[in-house]
């Protein structure tokens, strides 16, 4: 069991948590047809509108009630709603996601009572459903303000089925972490309908931020799981929450409409592929498809041929809880020893971690942990703690500015563990120095010409 521990610095250097706001975004960026709108100034929305597009490589919709100095002292209401009118009037959202910023939790707006006002003046704002959500960027990290986003999406948006209507037994709700990417859903889907099941993923990026090129501009999403969709899940049969802090929102859409849940805290490693395949095949009554066991013994191979360059290595890691979990985990079953673990916020899954201690606290605090380790693993602002380390860098989670195809990496599942295997197996190989001339004398391989015994004839 790790230990948990929190940096007791007074300032954050070098971070590598992000706020609650741009994990509320994210989860809002799920929805179809949906513009978030952060409720707090400019400059809270511009640097996370900078940060989403320099990840995911796309126009990201994303809007603000522009808070000034005044506005804040005397209250928010009015730009709440000049930002909603102007946003249905110009761009014709389905739903608008309003997430508060530290500035206007500190003033404390009242951000519910402010949408009921708004829709007592405007009838005509009835067709567009509005999710308030309360994310105040100054405790908590990205996770949180994913979860709590989510958690308050059901709550808004699912509605109760009729008493005695039957469940649709081919229905699977899917309760997506923020640490998964639009192509770890892609795979997700796949693996899901190949077992006859109908999967209805919230949040749903992989339509939204998957990196293609929509026929017609939108200013909006323009893709992601439907209002309507979202509020049929309370007739589904089950649903799966990937992560831990998934839990919460699995919990109101149970308390709500009394579809049963099973959270599955790891999708990454061999033992978490089975359980997710036996999880798959139990709500289905399918057996595993042919496909999938290929795959499985791909990965078995694969493992096999690993297994020989992370044995022993020492490898350190940076990352929000759940990521931090799945890939540690899948680290330490590969034969690696997690000499170094710092995340963003509190979790229950933080004492699962295969480390003798995690610590909150920021890229700095991994910096100083990681010395002497063979691999740095953390997003791309940990690029100059592994130079500095002069050890290689490989990137997870977000943001991941300066590589490409971040929304395409695949780490679930058989094949995305596999795929894993040999991106980061390839990095370790890289780093083997190949003999030279100087290092094969030194090993008595080849004998010093200038000391060889000499032979007369």
């Amino acid at each position: 069991m790790a230990k948990i521990t929190t940096s007791a610095k007074s300032c954050t250097v070098n971070p590598l948590r992000m706020s609650q706001p741009l994990g509320a975004s994210l989860a809002f960026m799920g929805l179809r047809n949906c513009m978030p709108l952060l409720h707090g100034s400019q400059g809270c929305t511009s640097f996370g509108l900078v940060l989403f597009v320099r990840h995911f490589r796309e126009q990201i919709p994303l809007q603000t009630t522009a808070m000034s100095e005044v506005a804040t002292v005397l209250g928010g209401f009015e730009n709440v709603e000049q930002a909603i009118v102007n946003i249905v009037g110009r761009t014709k959202p389905d739903v608008i996601g309003i997430c508060t910023t530290g500035v206007t939790e500190i003033k404390g707006d009242d951000l519910d009572g402010f949408i009921k006002d708004v829709r007592k003046k405007h009838p005509e704002l009835a067709n567009v459903a509005l999710v308030p959500v309360s994310t105040p960027d100054f405790k908590g990290a990205f996770e949180d303000g994913f979860a709590t986003t989510v958690t308050r999406i059901v709550e808004t948006l699912v509605e109760a089925p009729d008493p005695g209507m039957a469940r649709d037994a081919t229905r699977l709700n899917v309760l997506a972490g923020s640490h998964l990417t639009p192509g770890d859903i892609d795979e997700l889907h796949d693996i899901i309908e190949a077992f006859g099941l109908i999967p209805t993923f919230l949040p749903d990026i992989s339509g939204s931020l998957d990196g293609h090129m929509p026929e017609d501009f939108t200013p909006t999403t323009h893709g992601g799981v439907s209002v309507a969709e979202v509020a049929a899940m309370g007739s589904a049969s089950h649903t799966l929450a990937l992560g831990e802090h998934m839990r919460a929102a699995a919990e109101a859409l149970e308390a709500k409409a009394g579809v049963p849940f099973t959270l599955l805290r790891r999708l990454t490693g061999l033992a978490a592929g089975d359980v997710l395949m036996a999880t798959l095949a139990n709500i289905s009554g399918r057996p595993v498809p042919q496909k999938y066991r290929r795959q499985r013994s791909q990965l078995v191979d694969a493992m096999l041929d690993g297994h020989f360059y992370f044995g022993g290595k020492q490898v350190a890691l940076g990352a929000e809880p759940d990521m931090l979990l799945n890939i540690a985990s899948w680290l330490a079953d590969m034969g690696c020893t997690v000499s170094a673990a710092v995340t963003t916020t509190t979790s229950p899954v933080l004492e699962q971690v295969p480390s003798d201690e995690v610590l909150i606290g920021d890229l700095e605090d991994l910096e100083h942990s990681a010395d002497g380790c063979d691999l740095l693993l953390t997003h791309s602002h940990g690029r100059q703690a592994a130079e500095r380390l002069g050890v290689p860098l490989f990137r997870i989670g977000l943001p991941m500015f300066d590589r490409l195809g971040a929304a395409h990496q695949v780490v679930v599942g058989y094949r995305g563990t596999r795929d894993l295997i040999f991106a980061i197996g390839n990095q370790f190989i890289a780093t083997i120095k190949e003999p030279d001339i100087n290092s094969w004398r030194g090993a008595g391989v080849i004998p010093d010409r200038a000391h060889a015994p000499t032979t007369t004839h």
